[in-house]
């Protein structure tokens, strides 16, 4: 297959369109966390319903994302890509005008549809139309751009939703969608693998979506029926065996989705299991960090944003030259010291107490946000190379799709997970405080009914008692909670180190396995 220089005008046209047509993609989940106080209040939604909104778009992209990355070596990645940005920035217009919240659910759903084809397809499109030599640097710039929209997301959520307009989250993703759909129409070839079976999985495909549902709805019934309630048991139980299922499936059929071979590749491995732990603990330390700001220490939605500023310019400075040292030294330093500072960032973030708001950002927030941003600069583009340098060019695309997928089912577990733990330690630091409030008990059960909208929880309606009091119990059960999840969230992102150094090997570039 032809390849083309990255600074060639047919390289810059595939590096554009890529960058614009994923950047909607990550532009939303982050810009997402910012709103969802607004959107809360705007729609009425429960704690348990703001997971629902993130998790929908996350479930379908976990659960479809390997077929689309499947759909794109073989029938035509630059095709697939486009019915990918086609579908998705359909459904961003359709939750922009959403009028609840089971619709905006709905519509979620089929934005992780368009997501689904269209994510893998960027970086498939750049691995197998860009020099070998020169696919590092290619990823660290599509990394770099990506992140930096990425990240520039809280800042324009956080400015519409103090604005009173969440719904041009969603919105601004259409002029971006044409764009790159004219670039690609007009300017970028078609690549696909000719003479490889065509076939689907869909069995597969069917198992893993009703696996990661199953798993996902499990965890978010938790802070509504328990532990102990047949409901949870019987989604995780049969969650469980359709993803068992979907492994069986993957090793008998004879087109997997996800091909195990693939997995016989220590560096593929052990970047996705990276990626897995890493970005659990990415996404679980945002969000809450986020709702942290927003509904206890007393940040507008902008002034939430604007504190990841210090991040988006580390990924400008940072990423592409990471991708440049991962082509020249290889990934397995920066893929152990990159995770690894996100962790003890993560960790200097869960120290911090009530703060007197704003103000104290730079004090209290910022040095962490630092640490976590230097860590995540150095590990994106790496890691990325790392998956798409150790499998050959027909598989680039399953490649992309697979680590993709690990990193969204991060995403869709860790806000299941985190959010149900959330509720535990919000209700378990909210008990004891309540121990000498002057109330009976149908009263304190109604407050510790609250738990579930974590620091949105206020003094439920007829319940006479010191306003301020009540507050501060919760502002103070909101940060014991915070604080247990972002260690958790380090954890994780320690566990991401130790994988890059167990499985990443090489000291040189990174390398192909042989029976691939």
């Amino acid at each position: 297959m032809a390849t083309v220089a990255l600074h060639s005008t047919a390289g810059k046209w595939i590096m554009v369109s890529a960058i614009l047509a994923s950047s909607m993609a990550f532009i939303d989940g982050t810009a997402l966390n910012v709103v969802l106080p607004a959107l809360q209040n705007s729609l009425q939604a429960s704690g348990a319903d703001l997971f629902w909104i993130l998790n929908a778009y996350l479930l379908m992209l976990a659960s479809l994302i390997l077929i689309g990355g499947s759909l794109g070596d073989k029938l035509g990645r630059k095709k697939i890509f486009m019915a990918g940005i086609f579908i998705f920035i359909c459904g961003s217009a359709l939750c922009g005008i959403a009028p609840g919240v089971t619709y905006l659910i709905a519509f979620r759903i089929l934005q992780g549809i368009g997501g689904a084809l269209m994510i893998p397809g960027s970086l498939s499109l750049i691995s197998s139309s860009i020099n070998p030599n020169e696919r590092g640097k290619a990823i660290g710039t599509w990394s770099a751009f990506t992140t930096v929209v990425t990240m520039g997301g809280p800042v324009l959520g956080g400015a519409l939703a103090d604005a009173g307009l969440w719904r041009y989250i969603f919105f601004i993703n259409l002029p971006i969608g044409v764009a790159a759909l004219i670039m690609l129409w007009f300017k970028v070839n078609e690549t696909k693998d000719e003479g490889v079976d065509q076939s689907l999985d869909f069995p597969g495909a069917v198992a893993i979506a009703f696996g990661l549902a199953l798993v996902t709805f499990g965890f978010l019934r938790v802070p509504a029926v328990g532990w102990g309630s047949w409901q949870v048991y019987i989604a995780l139980t049969a969650g469980v065996l359709f993803l068992i299922a979907f492994v069986i499936i993957e090793k008998t059929s004879k087109h997997p989705m996800m091909p195990l071979q693939l997995f016989t590749n220590a560096i593929f491995s052990g970047a996705n299991l990276l990626t897995l732990f890493l970005y659990a603990g990415l996404g679980a330390g945002m969000l809450f960090m986020s709702l942290n700001m927003v509904q206890v220490q007393g940040y507008t939605q902008l002034q939430s944003g604007l504190t990841f500023l210090p991040f988006t310019l580390m990924m400008i400075s940072l990423a592409r030259f990471a991708g440049g040292l991962a082509d020249k030294f290889g990934p397995r330093l920066l893929l152990i010291c990159g995770p690894a500072a996100a962790g003890a960032g993560l960790l200097l973030l869960s120290f911090i107490k009530q703060t007197a708001g704003p103000g104290d950002y730079w004090t209290t927030f910022f040095p962490g946000v630092i640490i976590f941003g230097l860590g995540m600069s150095f590990t994106v583009a790496p890691l990325t190379a790392a998956v798409m340098g150790s499998v050959s060019d027909h598989f680039s695309g399953t490649a992309s799709g697979v680590n993709n997928a690990v990193s969204r089912i991060a995403g869709v577990f860790a806000n299941a997970i985190f959010g149900a733990l959330a509720v535990l330690f919000f209700s378990g630091a909210l008990q004891p405080r309540l121990k000498d409030v002057n109330l009976n008990y149908q009263q304190k059960q109604e407050i510790m009914a609250q738990s579930s909208n974590l620091g949105d929880a206020h003094v439920p309606y007829g319940i006479t008692t010191d306003e301020q009091t009540m507050k501060k119990m919760f502002h103070e059960s909101f940060i014991s909670a915070y604080a247990k999840i972002m260690r958790t969230s380090a954890g994780l992102a320690f566990l991401g180190a130790l994988m890059g150094a167990v499985f990443i090997k090489k000291s040189g570039k990174t390398g192909k396995s042989e029976s691939q």
